[in-house]
């Protein structure tokens, strides 16, 4: 059974979309663990205790500098024996640490088709109304493994969504949710537990297995 942590810093609609997608039957390799916030009033904590996952917050503003609140993230990830860190709209950067703890064991939804309109400074409604502006006719979203490149790691799954004459930024972000984002998240969680998804980091070729 793969042990999945979930880093989240608002909603957590991709949180839910996980969620929803064990009740359903799917994820059945999956135990849904740990969810962590950044932020104390995300309501991705709330939706994480209604499905009886343990959750909590952990904030950089508790901490007297940003070297101790990674020092503080990598012990509390690592103390929930976590096999897959998902990051679902988790607007705090990973340390170098963390991911060389993790190798090829932290994935991230990006809310494009990655190499486009990523990277710094490219994340949430920014990202489509990028898309907006440049005048593309396709986006869609991205999970890709995360490493010390920004939006820069492996790519596992892509899904592409039309933009449409008359989108706004919130209706395309909305569209991308619900046609990609809820779409490929769960089936990467899902591939990587059944070993059905090899990825290749910059060391060497990792393949999940289903953990313990």
């Amino acid at each position: 059974m793969l042990r999945v942590g979930v880093l989240v810093s608002g909603g957590g609609t991709n949180l839910q979309a996980i969620i929803d997608a064990k009740r359903a039957g799917r994820l059945q390799n999956v135990e849904l663990s740990y969810v962590l916030s950044n932020n104390v009033n995300a309501h991705a904590l709330e939706r994480a205790r209604k499905a009886g996952i343990e959750a909590e917050c952990l904030s950089p503003s508790e901490f007297p500098d940003r070297e101790s609140f990674n020092h503080a993230l990598l012990r509390r990830l690592q103390e929930k024996r976590l096999g897959l860190l998902v990051l679902a709209g988790y607007l705090v950067q990973i340390p170098a640490e963390l991911i060389r703890a993790f190798p090829g064991r932290i994935i991230n939804i990006h809310p494009s088709l990655i190499p486009s309109f990523c990277g710094k400074g490219c994340y949430g409604l920014r990202v489509h109304e990028e898309a907006l502006r440049r005048g593309v006719k396709i986006t869609g979203a991205t999970v890709h493994i995360v490493n010390e490149e920004l939006d820069g790691g492996p790519i596992l799954l892509q899904k592409a969504v039309a933009v449409r004459d008359g989108d706004t930024p919130e209706i395309l972000q909305r569209r991308v949710m619900e046609e990609a984002e809820w779409i490929l998240l769960p089936q990467a969680i899902e591939e990587i537990a059944d070993g059905r998804l090899a990825v290749r980091t910059d060391e060497e070729e990792l393949r999940t297995e289903n953990a313990e």
